[in-house]
C-alpha cells in the first residue's frame, strides 16, 4: 500500500496530455505533412463504444490508423470520437483516453505506451530491461518510453 505521492499515475495523465494535444492539432488543422498515428486502445474498456461487429472482431485491443482516410475527429474532456472506413463500411468510434495503451507517430519517430498503471500490484512493478525499448514501425524506429522502468522497487 503507497500512502504517498502517486507520481507514476500524475506522469502516465501527463503523457496522456500529449496525445490529446497531437489530436487536437489534427481535429483543428488536419494531420501536417506525412505525420500519421497509430492508436492502440482496449476495446473492452466500459466507455468505449463500437459497433458490436467491430467488438466481437475485437473483443479486447484494437489499433487504428489516422492518416488519410478519417473523418469527425472530436474531442472531448474524456474521449475522442472519429469515423472511419472498414471493409467500406463508415463507423464511428468512441475512445477515453483511460483506454488507450499505445500511440505512435511512425514519420515522427515517437511513440508512448500505456496502460502499465493497471500492472502495478504484480510482483513489485516488474521492471522493463530498459528505460525505453525501441519498436519498429512502418519501417522506422520510435522510441517508446514506459513509466514502469522509472519505478522503484518495493
Amino acid at each position: 500500500m503507497n500512502d504517498g505521492i502517486n507520481y507514476d499515475k500524475m506522469v502516465e495523465l501527463s503523457l496522456k496530455h500529449v496525445v490529446i494535444e497531437a489530436l487536437k492539432i489534427a481535429a483543428e488543422e488536419g494531420l501536417p505533412g506525412e505525420n500519421h498515428f497509430y492508436i492502440s486502445f482496449k476495446t473492452n474498456h466500459p466507455d468505449v463504444r463500437m459497433s458490436s461487429d467491430l467488438l466481437s472482431q475485437y473483443p479486447e485491443n484494437m489499433t487504428i490508423v489516422l492518416q488519410h482516410q478519417f473523418a469527425n475527429l472530436v474531442l472531448s474532456d474524456e474521449y475522442f470520437e472519429v469515423d472511419l472506413s472498414f471493409g467500406g463500411v463508415p463507423q464511428t468510434l468512441r475512445i477515453p483516453y483511460a483506454a488507450i495503451t499505445y500511440f505512435a507517430d511512425p514519420y515522427a519517430r515517437f511513440a508512448l505506451s500505456f496502460g502499465h498503471m493497471e500492472d502495478a500490484g504484480d510482483e513489485s512493478n516488474k521492471k522493463m530491461d530498459s528505460a525505453a525499448e525501441t519498436k519498429k514501425v512502418s519501417g522506422g524506429s520510435a522510441e517508446v518510453v514506459s513509466i514502469d522502468s522509472l519505478r522503484k522497487n518495493k
